[in-house]
């Protein structure tokens, strides 16, 4: 018998081995025979897709529970269930933690569950965003490339039109600045925001090449786009500071920003957030670094794991797949309200575009930018070990750059620094290149 390498043999060369699966909570059986299996999730729409998975078969049963957000408390809330052993059957992460809940040994590894059939059912991408030395640890449900929404009827106020390049980003922020209005908010609280301008411009923050975790925050590309946000910030063409509270609303809902940088998703959140600025946006290509070789990062999107607690993996990604892949999961999650996010199954475009009300956007089919954009998302991204952490301190370092203490540059190799010592408390071998 082959074997199996060791836990700390695999950390070194970059992930976990999954930990041998412990006594499930939901193991069992359903009446009628069926598999009982647990889905934990905070997206909205998640009961309606249960509802409709237990409709559709009798021979698995699952029983959902409506958890936080990650940033609410969710991702605590899993991690001491994988540690008390009761952990669910099957749990969304999202992208920028998936590479952590892995190493941590709470998303097992699901390559042999994810069968050819499911691999054909999905953008290339995605599934590459949570493959990790060629291992599978979760399954996309959305993928959301990073586009430009903005006010069509502040815009023509200006005579301008969306900007095609990050030099003509410049020059309409130059042109639109007033006593009151920018064109964008740089969010302090937004770093998965900055990741996916830097991530656009060819960043590399992170990567497991030659066994090893490789760890670049500062490269060359992030502080061509620090020193570009540093600047705007500088000249005074942009607002800086956070967009997830009361400031960022009032800022929308009053007109004050004509833009906003953000994942396709972001389109249903606006409509449903503000109703009266129907017919007043539109969405458009992010802005291009080199028009030539147009690329795109990803800004938002969930995915979905199998925990090293299951006792029946096997029916949990029957019920992922379902999730990620039929009509009739993505129509039940619709149901539940409005929402403009991006499949990571294409063949599943088609059910969300005829589910969203296009007149808010000025009859925009903006189902079809985000197809165009999806197919630009720039291949090799890799998520560090310890976002969340990282992503804290990164988030520290803008507000004091917002503020006028220190640069976005600065706050750049704080997060790396910073970063560091956290890889090296999980016993990862690490390497460190910055400028």
């Amino acid at each position: 018998m082959p074997v199996r390498p060791s836990r700390r043999t695999v950390l070194a060369a970059g992930l976990a081995w999954p930990l041998a699966s412990a006594c499930s909570v939901s193991g069992g059986e359903a009446p009628g025979g069926a598999t009982r299996i647990t889905f934990w999730s905070a997206l909205r729409g998640s009961q309606q897709v249960v509802d409709a998975f237990n409709r559709a078969q009798n021979r698995i049963h699952v029983v959902f529970q409506q958890i936080p957000s990650g940033d609410q408390g969710g991702y605590a809330k899993l991690s001491n269930a994988v540690r008390a052993g009761n952990a669910p059957d099957v749990a969304t992460i999202e992208y920028p933690q998936v590479p952590g809940f892995a190493i941590d040994g709470v998303a097992r590894d699901i390559t042999d569950l994810v069968s050819d059939r499911l691999r054909a059912k999905l953008l290339p991408q995605a599934l590459r965003l949570t493959t990790f030395a060629g291992r599978v640890f979760t399954v996309p449900l959305d993928v959301e490339p990073m586009v430009l929404h903005y006010r069509t009827d502040l815009f023509a106020q200006h005579g301008s039109g969306p900007p095609r390049t990050w030099d003509e980003f410049t020059a309409v922020a130059r042109k639109v600045r007033d006593d009151r209005r920018r064109l964008v908010a740089f969010p302090t609280d937004g770093a998965t925001q900055f990741a996916a301008v830097s991530w656009q411009a060819g960043a590399q923050w992170f990567d497991t090449a030659g066994g090893a975790w490789n760890v670049s925050l500062a490269d060359a590309a992030t502080r061509r786009v620090a020193e570009y946000w540093q600047d705007l910030i500088d000249e005074g063409l942009v607002f800086a500071n956070g967009v997830q509270g009361r400031q960022g609303d009032a800022q929308i809902g009053q007109g004050l920003v004509l833009a906003r940088l953000s994942g396709a998703w972001d389109a249903g959140a606006q409509m449903k957030a503000r109703p009266a600025q129907k017919g007043k946006w539109a969405i458009a290509p992010l802005p291009q670094w080199d028009p030539a070789h147009p690329a795109v990062g990803t800004h938002g999107g969930s995915t979905f794991a199998v925990t090293r607690d299951s006792a029946h993996p096997e029916a949990a990604m029957e019920f992922i797949e379902w999730q990620v892949s039929h009509p009739d999961a993505l129509r039940a999650r619709l149901s539940s309200g409005t929402s403009s996010q991006y499949p990571a199954a294409p063949a599943l475009v088609e059910v969300g575009r005829k589910a969203f009300d296009r007149r808010y956007y000025g009859d925009q089919d903006i189902y079809r930018l985000f197809e165009t954009e999806a197919a630009k998302i720039r291949d090799g991204w890799t998520w560090g070990p310890r976002m969340s952490a990282t992503q804290r301190v990164l988030q520290d370092g803008f507000a004091r750059a917002g503020a006028g203490q220190g640069t976005l540059l600065d706050a750049v190799r704080d997060a790396q620094r910073a970063t560091m010592p956290d890889l090296a408390a999980l016993g990862l071998a690490t390497t460190e290149h910055s400028s």
